[in-house]
């Protein structure tokens, strides 16, 4: 493959699906990690996509688009939600229905799930519309009201939807955690949370360390056997000791340099 061949295949990619991980374009397309840098960093210069630490993001003017582009608004913390998303989707077994939360380490994790044969539901516009480029998810979008900071489906006919269904498996995000449990700061998104923890038979918290001993407007539940958190680094002995005295897991994703 020559050199100009690479760049093309590399910016298509990122043009269909708006941001991109040095380890996904990696494995993708069988190049190194220091060629895919190299790549972004010509595709830069053209203009093309904005560089982050782990990744790169498409350049946009269209306002709608830079609307839902929550993944460059949140350029932080990359390294570990890319090391936190790949340990949760080596979790995810083809086959298996699975509800996904809206929200930038959700959305890591939906990236390293497209080639697993699926059925998603999920509330999350951006992450209806990665799913919706290739045929082996199927996809199931709620219904609601769009919450416009992350492209997400709240509100009454979202909770609605979210009780007709059941999964093997919710993966879902959070503002904060403390030894009371989990936190966000919508109480629309807090009500859909909930929905989704009690449509699965089990539920997945993806969180790097910055949102360690981190409260928000409310708290979207209490640590249960049926949770799991997935996250970079161990927190303080007062919140481990919560999530285990409750039943709930902890689980370190080590991470990897980018």
């Amino acid at each position: 493959m020559t050199n100009k061949q690479r760049l093309d295949l590399i910016e298509k990619h990122i043009r269909a699906h708006r941001y991109a991980d040095l380890h996904t374009l990696a494995t993708r397309f069988a190049i190194s990690l220091s060629t895919v840098r190299r790549a972004l960093d010509e595709l830069e210069a053209k203009g093309i996509l904005r560089r982050h630490h782990g990744g790169a993001s498409l350049i946009e003017t269209d306002e709608v688009a830079r609307e839902y582009d929550f993944i460059a608004r949140d350029e932080r913390m990359a390294a570990e939600k890319f090391a936190i998303a790949s340990l949760i989707a080596d979790r995810v077994q083809p086959g298996m229905t699975i509800i996904l939360d809206g929200g930038t380490s959700t959305y890591a994790v939906a990236r390293l799930l497209t080639a697993k044969r699926l059925q998603v539901i999920t509330n999350s516009l951006p992450i209806a519309g990665l799913f919706g480029e290739v045929g082996t998810v199927e996809t199931i979008v709620t219904g609601g009201s769009v919450y416009s900071r992350l492209g997400v489906l709240v509100g009454p006919l979202c909770e609605q939807s979210l009780d007709q269904i059941h999964a093997d498996l919710a993966i879902l995000g959070s503002a904060g955690i403390t030894e009371t449990g989990l936190w966000n700061h919508n109480a629309l998104i807090v009500a859909a949370q909930r929905k989704m923890i009690a449509a699965a038979e089990t539920s997945i918290f993806a969180l790097d360390h910055t949102k360690f001993g981190r409260k928000a407007l409310a708290l979207t539940a209490g640590f249960s056997p049926k949770f799991t958190i997935v996250t970079d680094t161990r927190p303080d002995p007062v919140v481990y000791r919560a999530i285990d005295s409750a039943g709930a897991h902890l689980t370190l994703a080590r991470r990897e340099s980018s």
